[in-house]
């Protein structure tokens, strides 16, 4: 019987490793000048907002970076005082609360820009905003042509003392595509930009590296530098080498029953695995509601009594079922599904691969309703 605690379905955060990358991905950023934003969007990534916050804070973050306004209030509430910066919002937002907590926001328009100034000026308090260019991306971010005018409101915002311009930023399509030419692109936009807003009276700072410009352009960590997904041990430019990042997430569950089947018998939905032997089978409580796509059925493999070992037939809502052979396995053995790699289990970037997307997806679509979540710092 294994010595593990029975999961039916947890992730397992390393806080000792998200110290550890950010350690990594600061001290990059310091050699080239650059203070860092570490970015804890979609609950830290699915790792946990205020806890990566916190983590990222004593090893090396300077400042935090979040989508919504929600995110930054979430992370006031804890009682984390550091700046706090957020971009993206509904038509109807009330920037009143995040204007009140000392949130920054983001600017892309006039109308955005008005909207902020107006909150601010109602509470007879000064918020401090970040232009954003879109230099080739086209989500976000003001057009060209419209940035002289944004730059020029904003000036005069700041004189009338609504508002500071603390930065001017924009953010890179291909940075995880090496020698991608719009990368350069972007950065030759972003720096007129930056200058057209100097012409205008403003003295903002410049930011537009994420992880993976952290990690290959230290060129473009400008002032400050914006690392997402690294910062979880997730490398987005594993061509460029060893970055030195460890995985903070694993997911785990149990054994819950085990059973032999006959040769000729075959497992789960649609009988798409037959067994051509006797063989032994595991049943695992963990399925597609729990963050295990469907799409890894016939291709996914876990660790389970000190080796990989195969699903067999497809993954359900609820369940999954594994392969033991002739193997001894016993109910409550600790199952992985994904971790670091470190025992041999596979890792979010091999079920990324598999079914044909990124990393950044597995991670952020795990935490669900009936998934637990246990954080473990060691350091």
């Amino acid at each position: 019987m294994s010595d593990q605690p029975a999961y039916r379905a947890d992730l397992r955060i390393d806080v000792g490793a998200i110290r550890h990358n950010v350690r990594v991905l600061s001290a990059r950023a310091r050699e080239s000048g650059a203070r860092t934003m570490t970015i804890v969007k979609s609950d830290g990534y699915g790792h946990g907002a205020v806890t990566v916050a916190r983590a990222a804070l004593e090893s090396g973050a300077d400042q935090l970076g979040v989508a919504s306004v929600g995110e930054a209030l979430q992370l006031r509430a804890a009682g984390i005082t550091a700046p706090v910066f957020c971009w993206l919002y509904a038509v109807d937002e009330d920037f009143a609360p995040a204007i009140a907590e000392d949130v920054e926001l983001s600017a892309s328009s006039l109308t955005g820009l008005q909207k902020i100034e107006a909150a601010a000026a109602a509470q007879d308090r000064v918020a401090r905003v970040h232009l954003k260019i879109d230099t080739g991306l086209s989500r976000s971010g003001c057009p060209g042509e419209l940035w002289p005018a944004l730059v020029e409101a904003a000036a005069k915002a700041e004189a009338d003392g609504n508002v500071e311009v603390v930065a001017v930023w924009s953010h890179l399509a291909c940075a995880d595509e090496l020698g991608h030419p719009s990368i350069d692109e972007q950065a030759a936009r972003l720096q007129r930009a930056y200058e057209q807003a100097r012409a205008a009276g403003l003295d903002p700072i410049r930011h537009i590296a994420n992880s993976a410009a952290v990690l290959t352009r230290p060129d473009l960590h400008f002032e400050l530098v914006r690392p997402g997904i690294a910062v979880y041990g997730l490398d987005p430019v594993p061509q460029d080498g060893d970055h030195d990042l460890r995985p903070a997430m694993t997911f785990r569950s149990s054994v819950v029953l085990t059973k032999r089947i006959a040769a000729g018998e075959s497992v789960s939905y649609g009988h798409t695995w037959t067994a051509d032997r006797p063989t032994g089978l595991a049943l695992v409580p963990v399925g597609y509601a729990d963050g295990v796509p469907r799409t890894l059925s016939g291709r996914m493999s876990v660790w389970l009594a000190g080796k990989r070992r195969p699903v067999r037939g497809r993954v359900c809502m609820d369940q999954l079922v594994v392969d033991i052979g002739d193997d001894e396995v016993h109910e409550g053995d600790e199952v992985l599904l994904f971790g670091p790699g470190d025992q041999g289990e596979p890792t979010a970037a091999e079920w990324a691969d598999e079914i044909g997307t990124i990393h950044y997806e597995i991670v952020t679509g795990m935490y669900r309703p009936r998934v637990t979540r246990t954080v473990e710092d060691e350091t």
